[in-house]
């Protein structure tokens, strides 16, 4: 059997980056909720190792969220990270305290002393970049612990027991911002633990053919194709896995980027041969959306007519068992918990929360705990192009959510598509393409006076984003220089007929969202 770790989860809004840096060194892992977790299960998952995660509660709290007791029962190495620390701290006879120096962002520790979790990473006497996120702090350690690493805000920064192989920190190793973070994960589930690293995305992806053929049976499933990476992926992934019983819908919006449609309807019906319906719905789209400026209402109106769509193509091919989409865990933890626990949500995703009830049909989606790299990975496992697999991500409300505070027309969406075409055209003409997370367009509800050819006008404001991420959780603007910038500015004004104005946003993930609703 592989070796298998064990996430228990208590909320943070960055839980799943464990199970992806864990992933990363070749071990396999699964996120479950503590309060999902009971001893049967314990046994049955039997883990080489537990992580307990970070959270928004605090231990000081009555009926604050706790560990199984059986968790320290199993003999098994522990790792615990910040609120995960202490409640093992707690739980097994420590102290946790609020503390009047808290400690959120970047922060430095003191090595004091060595331990498993340092090893070929961090030295005694060096002080080393983290990333904090606490209000409480240990005050006293549990017996048979000792201190490893101390902060200025956090005397118990990291601790260890050597004997049970339990380990503890304060600060997240599993965020970019704690640069050896991922090899103290791995001294933990390789070193402390004895993983052998053996797993793989193809092995993912066989795990999970096999779980969709679990999962269907003999039903019949449609698939909600977008024309982005994710919902591909699951295409051909679903292509792979069932055959014949799968249907593909492609729904063009009408907020679709320059071209997208021709390119989705070749790849998958010329290249794949996957049994493709295309569906024009952009008026329906344009109607119901028209006046409507709230993003959590527009969201949510996309992913409502999405579901009446998929819902009339599955009777006319005579019903569908399940749909399938390609959500992701990002959109997952922004829209609801990923466990139903206490983590906060940041935007409504259209394709997150369940079907209707009147619908007799249950949901795939099979990249639901991947990020987006992750995905595009298993896309290359599954044959499919680098230069499908490389794209950009696009939201699947597509433009709809690039023209803010303003009508949705087919006007205001052609202007966009556009100066979004010229912008990416221009990027990948500088070779930038792959640097590049995500870049896009926005047309603002903004119009500006300007001077083109003698006359006055008074058109519409353009702003360009492009990111920086490796898996959308967080996201630092992209450094253009002038010169690069000044040429697309001048393309979009000059070859888009209702611009006059190019403007860059320069605002990273957090505070913004990457997209800007």
């Amino acid at each position: 059997m592989t070796d298998r770790i064990l996430i228990i989860d208590f909320g943070s809004q960055v839980t799943q980056l464990i199970a992806r840096r864990v992933r990363e060194s070749g071990v396999y892992s699964e996120i479950h909720p503590f309060n999902a977790i009971d001893d049967a299960f314990l046994d049955a998952y039997a883990p080489k190792a537990i992580i307990l995660s970070g959270g928004p509660a605090s231990v000081t709290w009555e009926d604050s969220p706790a560990a199984p007791t059986k968790v320290f029962d199993m003999g098994v190495p522990i790792l615990g990270i910040c609120y995960g620390q202490q409640t093992m701290m707690e739980q097994l006879g420590g102290k946790v305290e609020t503390s009047d120096h808290q400690e959120f962002g970047r922060a430095h520790i003191d090595i004091t002393e060595d331990c498993a979790l340092f090893h070929g990473v961090w030295d005694v006497g060096t002080k080393e970049q983290v990333w904090m996120s606490h209000g409480d702090r240990v005050g006293k350690l549990a017996p048979g612990f000792r201190v490893v690493a101390t902060s200025e805000g956090a005397p118990y920064a990291a601790v260890a027991n050597d004997e049970k192989n339990y380990y503890a920190v304060q600060f997240h190793p599993e965020v970019y911002h704690t640069p050896h973070g991922a090899q103290l994960l791995k001294n933990f589930t390789h070193g402390v633990a004895g993983c052998s690293g053996d797993w793989t995305m193809s092995a993912f992806k066989d795990q999970k053919i096999e779980a969709v053929r679990q999962q269907v049976g003999d039903g019949k499933v449609i698939c909600g194709l977008s024309g982005g990476v994710d919902s591909s992926v699951v295409a051909v992934l679903l292509h792979e896995a069932i055959g014949e019983q799968l249907t593909c819908v492609f729904v063009d919006t009408g907020f679709m980027r320059m071209g997208e449609a021709e390119q989705v309807v070749s790849l998958f019906k010329d290249h794949y041969n996957i049994e493709l319906v295309h569906v024009n719905a952009s008026d329906r789209f344009f109607e119901a959306l028209g006046d409507e400026f709230d993003p959590e209402k527009k969201r949510k109106t996309i992913g409502g007519l999405f579901i009446d769509i998929f819902e009339e193509e599955a009777n006319r091919i005579g019903g569908a068992d399940y749909l399938a989409q390609g959500t992701l865990y990002p959109d997952v933890i922004e829209s609801v918990s990923f466990t139903g626990g206490p983590s906060v949500t940041i935007k409504s995703h259209h394709n997150v929360g369940g079907l209707p009830e009147r619908m007799n049909m249950q949901l795939v989606e099979p990249l639901r705990e991947l990020f987006k790299d992750e995905v595009r990975g298993l896309g290359r496992e599954l044959g499919l192009p680098d230069s499908f697999v490389d794209r950009h991500p696009f939201p699947g409300p597509g433009l709809a959510i690039r023209i803010p505070g303003q009508p949705l027309t087919p006007e205001n969406c052609d202007i966009l598509r556009k100066a979004d075409a010229i912008y990416l055209e221009e990027i990948r003409n500088s070779g930038l393409y792959d640097a590049i997370w995500q870049a896009f367009a926005v047309l603002l509800p903004v119009r500006t006076v300007g001077v083109m050819g003698d006359a006055r006008t008074y058109d519409f404001v353009c702003a360009l984003r492009a990111v920086t991420s490796t898996d959308g959780m967080t996201a630092d603007y992209y450094h253009f220089d002038h010169e690069f910038l000044g040429r697309v500015t001048s393309r979009i004004i000059n070859e888009v007929r209702g611009i006059n104005r190019v403007v860059y946003d320069c605002t990273s993930k957090p505070p913004g969202t990457i997209e800007w609703e």
